[in-house]
């Protein structure tokens, strides 16, 4: 029922990370397109602050459309948002291999080029898909994005003359799904349509206040929701906070409750851990609450999803991070500096767990008692309602509480 919405926005990032939603014996892979979109009732938009590549655009669109997904008239464009070109596609991989050669660590980057299309953003160098009703103007803009990439890197394995006619092609396909997203949800919001926004990467990730340089190159954060669609302070209602039963995390960076083990695999095996977007493997652990409670301070969540409770059926006892030490003093938030983070010490407790198949049940009574008990502790550490508890694969097998 969260899915039944008028309107699905997405609202920052690009295509390096997605979503898998199964449907029955369906199963959709997003990595642009709003979930939503399994909706045959929902409008959705992709908002000013996502960087957007429109091939891999037109890709998911096409492959939708072969799964029987009908995306005519649902899926509209900001004509704000940036565009990846595939010159920041390349530059994406020879930073990483920089950092390398240059004796750092990589950061882990997809190397769909959204941090050198963020770069570009902010360095006021950008395209944006207005630009590309500006034919005159793109193409001054592109061959000096180009020039300033060879300049940096000297020679860049791209080409202009056949980028420029493929953008030619993609502009005249793309127009019916331009809009002014900003006026568009505004026009909804006054409709008295319901609006669900949906980012595709957790706070850990935000590039203020993640794990950084370990992050995105956006704010996956609520402010994200303000500035990444225009949308007003005023009009946000319930903020849902996702949350695995366990934790995750793909690629590089600091993972405090990360589990090198039986306990590791068995996440990863029986949660079906890759990134739909890479198919990388994610690094499991236990769950880590005060990631999460971090989390609900900077976003202030009225409620949780709290998702993949199926997934830790079969071990024997199941533990949670509740807490950080610092130099043996427990420390009330997140230190901003890695080094500290490293040498922080995580607080557990454990819980016994449970050998019930749970994903029939159908109300929190019927869970097994060890279940509801972890449940309930989720709740008391953080603070907040869990609202939604996900026990299998389709999006079906939720209990609404």
């Amino acid at each position: 029922r969260i899915f039944l919405t008028l309107v699905c926005l997405g609202l920052f990032s690009g295509n390096n990370a997605g979503h898998t939603i199964v449907v029955g014996d369906k199963t959709f892979k997003f990595h642009l397109l709003p979930s939503g979109m399994v909706h045959e009732n929902t409008s959705c938009i992709i908002g000013n602050g996502v960087v957007i590549h429109l091939p891999s655009f037109f890709e998911e669109i096409d492959a939708l459309e072969k799964q029987g997904i009908s995306t005519s008239g649902r899926i509209f464009v900001s004509d704000r948002a940036h565009l990846v070109m595939d010159y920041h596609r390349v530059v994406d991989g020879l930073r990483e291999l920089e950092r390398s050669n240059s004796g750092g660590k990589q950061l882990g980057t997809t190397k769909r080029g959204i941090g050198p299309t963020y770069s570009s953003k902010a360095n006021r160098s950008g395209l944006r898909v207005c630009d590309l009703y500006d034919w005159e103007r793109f193409e001054e803009l592109l061959e000096k994005g180009f020039e300033s990439k060879q300049k940096r890197w000297g020679e860049v394995s791209y080409d202009l003359a056949e980028d420029k006619q493929k953008y030619k092609a993609i502009a005249d396909r793309l127009q019916p799904y331009v809009v002014n997203s900003t006026l568009f949800l505004q026009k909804a919001l006054a409709a008295g349509k319901s609006v669900m926004v949906e980012g595709a990467n957790a706070l850990m990730l935000d590039i203020d206040f993640g794990t950084y340089p370990y992050v995105t190159s956006s704010n996956c954060s609520i402010g994200g929701a303000l500035t990444g669609l225009g949308l007003q302070p005023r009009h946000i209602g319930d903020v849902i906070g996702v949350v695995k039963a366990y934790t995750t995390r793909v690629g590089e960076g600091p993972f405090p409750t990360e589990c090198h083990d039986a306990v590791g695999e068995h996440l990863g095996t029986v949660g079906h851990e890759f990134g739909t977007t890479t198919g990388r493997g994610r690094r499991c652990g236990w769950l880590d609450l005060f990631v999460v409670k971090y989390s609900t301070m900077i976003n202030g969540y009225s409620a949780l999803n709290l998702t993949k409770l199926d997934v830790l059926t079969g071990l024997p006892e199941i533990k949670i991070g509740i807490a950080y030490k610092l130099n043996g003093e427990e420390i009330e938030t997140m230190p901003p500096s890695l080094r500290q983070l490293g040498a922080c010490e995580v607080v557990y407790e454990t819980m016994p767990g449970w050998n019930e198949d749970i994903t029939a049940c159908k109300s929190l009574e019927q869970l097994p008692e060890a279940a509801r008990n972890y449940v309930k502790r989720i709740e008391e550490v953080v603070g907040v309602p869990v609202k939604y508890i996900g026990v299998g694969p389709d999006r079906n097998a939720t209990i609404n509480l």
